[in-house]
């Protein structure tokens, strides 16, 4: 596997770019929407409450902000292309057992979420597609 981290891709109506501090609130905010979070984040409920406050949660994401710049990390903010708006994220991670040891750094997760007034229109769908052909076609996972 080639480990070129979060190259720019663009595709018809959409730019993704390696995150920065610029706009991880507009995604904790999306996060934050119910109908996002309820298939994304796996915590559990009582953890889950503490991700509600953005002045206790910029401090992780100014921590994972300082490496999503690595070879190693593939993790993009989404825009759309006609407004520059940040609409959401996606990711290819590794793998992790059950108890969150990673066996094969060449066994991928992908997730993304979308913010729901975006949703129908195949953003998501048009995003993931282009993650997935960057990974297997320049990164040959």
């Amino acid at each position: 596997m080639k480990f070129l981290g979060s190259k720019t891709i663009e595709t018809d109506r959409l730019i993704l770019k390696a995150q920065t501090m610029n706009e991880q609130k507009r995604l904790w905010e999306i996060l934050m929407i119910p109908d996002v979070n309820k298939y994304f984040l796996t915590v559990s409920p009582k953890f889950r409450e503490k991700l509600k406050d953005w002045s206790k949660q910029k401090a992780f994401y100014e921590e994972d902000i300082k490496y999503a710049n690595d070879n190693n990390v593939f993790k993009w903010s989404v825009f759309l292309k006609d407004t520059g708006e940040c609409i959401g994220r996606l990711s290819c991670h590794e793998g992790h057992d059950e108890d969150e040891n990673i066996n094969d750094s060449s066994i991928r997760g992908v997730g993304w979420i979308i913010d729901p007034k975006y949703q129908g229109n195949g953003y998501g769908t048009e995003a993931a597609k282009a993650m997935i052909d960057f990974m297997f076609l320049e990164c040959e996972i």
